[in-house]
């Protein structure tokens, strides 16, 4: 297990990563060189406490990347967000930045390729902060444990609004990158970027999901060993993802009984109908009004017992933190009214994510709840 304290150093020289990024993606690249101006922020969380952050690489030597087969074992990316102490215990632990150094030059080539419309200068994604104070000491108890799996072509940080508002209230939240899959990663053996190019056809979202899935028991499997693990309450554990990340956190759910309930932000749920069909814990589902899939999307979910919430004026990405950034960047002039409303809606973001927060926290708050203790015997009358 590797561990990162701070945000990792850089791997290998920013000039080659961008290097190696323009020849994989061609002439678009160049406008990374260009001016950066846009400053973007995320929300601040709504609970009473401050939010902790570590990072950690975990290594699987019992799998293979189905991506990188040369790499010979499966590296998975996490970050923890916890509930700290208290505002004067983070007062010296910096906040952590969205996207690493590297990262962030990475994600400037593919992001207009990942989410057509995004732009290819202007933006300094590194200087986008979380409000994760790194390394801050953690408020004492156990309390439940969240899995997340992002979209599609998404880093595990593009799920941090959601995230940092259930670490407020009291929740251990474990984002999960998926590498290969993740628009990028940053590991210890170098820089992972996506094999993806537009939507993954049957057999790759197969592959996607498969590993997502392995990737997710395997966290799992090694939360107990993690530094924060006196922290953590193992007999309470919640999954929620978004999109493809849905998708893996209902089968998941499906198949892991240490996993209890489970949100899904619009992900089809089509993989494996007979799994989903016979799942028996508790199942949240978001969804838009304007998912451009909304007729597959549909189908994959009738029939399966869960409760729905629509989300109306609110397009696919709103469920992801491209529901701030996005508006931002419209008001910027970097985006056009039409790409807002391709990735995020027309709507008010602001209300959809306070919705979304909310819906979310109070159902697995209800799902998650800790056991009643036994009640003590009565004394026989004297």
């Amino acid at each position: 297990m590797t561990q990162y304290s701070a945000p990792s150093r850089r791997t290998v020289a920013k000039g080659a990563l961008l290097a190696a990024a323009a020849a994989l993606l061609g002439p678009a690249a160049s406008a990374v060189a260009a001016g950066r101006s846009a400053a973007l922020r995320l929300p601040a969380p709504t609970g009473p406490h401050p939010v902790g952050l570590r990072t950690f690489v975990l290594t699987d030597t019992s799998r293979v990347d189905p991506w990188e087969p040369a790499a010979g074992v499966r590296e998975v990316k996490i970050s923890v967000l916890y509930p700290a102490r208290s505002v004067r215990a983070v007062r010296d632990c910096p906040r952590a930045p969205q996207l690493t150094p590297d990262e962030a030059g990475v994600f400037a080539v593919l992001a207009p390729r990942v989410h057509p419309g995004l732009p290819e200068a202007g933006v300094d994604w590194g200087a986008v902060l979380t409000h994760g104070h790194v390394d801050a000491p953690p408020l004492p108890g156990r309390r439940p444990v969240l899995l997340y799996s992002p979209g599609g072509g998404d880093s595990r940080t593009l799920g941090t609004t959601l995230a940092e508002d259930l670490a407020s209230h009291g929740r251990v939240v474990v984002l999960v990158d998926h590498p290969g899959d993740a628009s990028q990663v940053e590991l210890p053996s170098g820089m992972r970027t996506t094999v993806l190019r537009g939507d993954p056809d049957p057999e790759t979202f197969r592959t996607m999901i498969d590993t997502r899935v392995a990737d997710l028991r395997f966290v799992l499997d090694r939360l107990g060993d993690l530094p924060l693990a006196p922290v953590m309450d193992l007999r309470r554990i919640g999954a929620y993802g978004h999109s493809a990340g849905g998708t893996a956190a209902v089968h998941a759910l499906a198949g892991d009984d240490r996993i209890t309930a489970g949100v899904n932000l619009e992900g089809y749920l089509d993989l494996d109908p007979d799994l989903v069909a016979r799942l028996d814990r508790p199942l949240l589902m978001f969804r838009t009004d304007g998912f451009e899939c909304a007729a597959r999307l549909e189908r994959s979910w009738a029939g399966v017992p869960a409760r729905r919430v629509l989300l109306t004026d609110a397009g696919h990405w709103v469920l992801s933190d491209y529901a701030h950034l996005v508006p931002q960047l419209q008001a910027a002039g970097l985006v056009t009214a039409g790409t807002r409303n391709a990735l995020v809606g027309a709507g008010d973001t602001a209300a959809t994510t306070a919705l979304v927060r909310h819906g979310v926290r109070v159902f697995f708050d209800h799902r998650l709840r800790a056991p009643a203790p036994p009640a003590r015997p009565r004394r026989a009358p004297q």
